[in-house]
């Protein structure tokens, strides 16, 4: 039964998008192969950041594009998607996974499940999206036992390169949302909020990632990428984001 707070507001739902068959194809060529696996990276190396969440029960939530449940899967991890609507489990239904991964359908701001019912909490492609972010937040902070693994978009990075690309990349990408940036200050603070402090962070690329898309097919993209990882830059002005959170002692 719905709450008379969810029955009060419009409720979200971003992640019809991302899990839709028309936004898997902008990452269908080489540098979008490229992108995934530099995101997968990170995702495993945060989860598997001591103490390892790997191995343990999950919550993907928005994970409808399937982008981060294979590699969880992989690592042993009990997956659960939980999308907005039925319809952002379509790919999940059709796909070699359906009968390895749970899905469910509701509120992103109000999810059927107890305090603490995961392990850990991932969550990606989805906040910068949401009106309610901080809600977004405060609710996967309540399911969470453990863990929350988010991704965001960061003032603090090369990322004013990509606000004033944005029609370049809307022009290469033709469906490309608008989104929030956010400072890390503000992320930070919603989830101490909530009883969750940093436990480490990834961050991806240096370069925009329009750059990536327009081309991908250049090594030399690559090889810039890894040396400034190689020498600590990309850890300071990279972006997006990965973070984890864990929660507080006591």
């Amino acid at each position: 039964m719905c709450s008379a707070t969810a029955m009060s507001r419009v409720r979200e739902t971003p992640d019809l998008e991302t899990s839709s068959e028309r936004y898997a194809l902008r990452f269908a060529g080489p540098a979008g192969h490229y992108m995934l696996g530099v995101q997968e990276d990170g995702v495993v190396s945060l989860l598997g950041h001591a103490p390892s969440a790997l191995g343990r029960t999950v919550l993907d939530v928005g994970g409808g594009h399937l982008q981060t449940v294979a590699p969880l899967a992989r690592h042993g991890c009990e997956v659960t998607i939980f999308g907005s609507d039925t319809r952002c489990g379509e790919r999940w239904n059709a796909g070699p996974l359906a009968n390895q991964v749970r899905f469910e359908a509701g509120d992103l701001l109000e999810m059927p499940f107890g305090d603490g019912h995961f392990d850990a909490v991932v969550s990606i492609r989805l906040m910068a999206h949401m009106q309610d972010w901080r809600g977004l937040v405060r609710e996967m902070c309540r399911v969470a036992r453990q863990s929350v693994v988010i991704d965001y978009p960061t003032f603090a990075s090369l990322n004013a390169l990509s606000l004033v690309a944005f029609p370049l990349k809307r022009a290469v990408e033709h469906h490309t949302r608008t989104y929030r940036t956010f400072r890390d200050s503000e992320v930070r603070e919603a989830f101490a909020a909530n009883g969750f402090a940093v436990v480490a962070t990834y961050k991806q690329f240096v370069l925009p990632m329009v750059a990536h898309r327009v081309l991908g097919r250049l090594g030399v993209l690559r090889w810039t990428e890894r040396m400034l990882r190689a020498i600590g830059a990309t850890q300071v002005v990279g972006n997006p984001v990965l973070i984890r959170f864990d929660r507080a002692p006591g």
